[in-house]
């Protein structure tokens, strides 16, 4: 087994193999998309934290080039697209006044990070999004198995 977990940072992915576990902590408006190929045991995770990357910029920190580019890197690893499935988590409303002061930006990410991966051809088949905490997330390669951990809501496995 994997002694360390692999650590993915804000505006960062990786992608690991059986037994690998990916963890991303931190999720409050951004969204952390796990994508698995339950067949290749391959899995790669991705901390969003805008929809879309109108400027160029580091293709990991948006939804609309960071997802495809999550895909191309597993595809060259050795997964296949027809076997990847999803799992999110994040998206929160952080301030206390519901709308992340008017940005909606977890709401605009949990959008974003939907469409991309219907676009993809992914489907998502386990969520924990929006609501108002943050949360850490916890991608095993072994089996697919997701555990959300937030300090106001405990643990979830998805």
């Amino acid at each position: 087994m994997s002694s360390t977990p692999i650590r993915v940072r804000m505006a960062e992915f990786a992608i690991g193999k059986s037994p690998d576990i990916l963890v991303t902590i931190g999720l409050g408006s951004c969204v952390g998309v796990a994508i698995y190929d339950r067949y290749n045991n391959i899995g790669g995770l991705i901390h969003i934290m805008l929809p879309e990357n109108k400027k160029g910029l580091k293709p990991a920190k948006y939804a609309d080039t960071g997802i495809p580019l999550l895909i191309k890197k597993m595809e060259e690893e050795g997964a296949k697209r027809r076997n990847m499935v999803a799992k999110i988590a994040g998206g929160s409303h952080m301030f206390s006044n519901g709308d992340d002061n008017g940005l909606n930006v977890g709401s605009r990410n949990i959008k974003a990070v939907r469409e991309i991966l219907a676009e993809q051809n992914i489907d998502i088949v386990g969520e924990d999004v929006g609501k108002t905490y943050g949360r850490t997330m916890e991608f095993h390669t072994e089996d697919g198995k997701v555990i959300i951990k937030s300090y106001k809501m405990g643990k979830k496995i998805l």
